[in-house]
């Protein structure tokens, strides 16, 4: 399940890059926070750990429904009160954004080549995925003029830690990554006001 959670997210990635409708993208950046959410229970080794524990799965739970559910909710109301359903007038355009989010791609695969940390990795896919999608919102946070879509790039980098975080089955990884997500949460507040 992992690598098909993975491929998806990068497909995910794909179509943000193309996205010109907001709510579209919103609902890309829930899925998104769904996957992301629910990736450490997929990357888990089941077989040799058994069924993870209840603080798995809580973590999980509350993960999945913050980033998706709760910030998309945010967001889409922020849409509906600026009255905005396009991004118009984008700096890079759409075409050429999907062209560059897969040439990050295929830089992200190179890279994860290079990093040689397959022991500590949960899923080859990890790292590369993480990469472009940490890429994908440096993107959208810079070749969008629009500021809701710009958010959306901050949430879709923060994704990309995330997912960093859990592909290389960092220790203290939760810790790091509540911090983050309040961040994000205090940034689409201010953002959205």
């Amino acid at each position: 399940f992992s690598e098909i959670a993975l491929a998806l997210f990068l497909m995910v990635d794909l179509a943000l890059a193309g996205a010109s409708r907001l709510k579209y993208a919103i609902r890309l950046v829930a899925l998104q926070g769904w996957i992301v959410g629910i990736l450490p229970v997929f990357l888990w080794n089941w077989q040799t750990s058994g069924c993870p524990g209840m603080r798995i799965w809580i973590i999980a739970l509350v993960n999945a429904l913050v980033k998706g559910v709760a910030l998309p909710v945010l967001l889409s109301y922020a849409v509906c009160k600026a009255r905005t359903r396009r991004e118009v007038e984008p700096i890079v355009s759409f075409q050429m954004s999907m062209l560059v989010v897969f040439l990050m791609a295929a830089g992200g695969f190179a890279v994860g080549r290079l990093l040689h940390i397959h022991e500590t990795i949960a899923s080859e896919l990890a790292i590369p995925v993480a990469f472009t999608t940490m890429g994908t919102g440096l993107l959208l946070i810079c070749a969008r003029k629009k500021a809701i879509t710009q958010v959306l790039g901050f949430l879709v980098l923060e994704n990309g830690i995330s997912l960093f975080g859990a592909g290389i089955l960092l220790e203290y990884g939760i810790v790091v990554e509540l911090g983050i997500l309040l961040d994000v949460f205090a940034l689409v507040f201010i953002l959205g006001i």
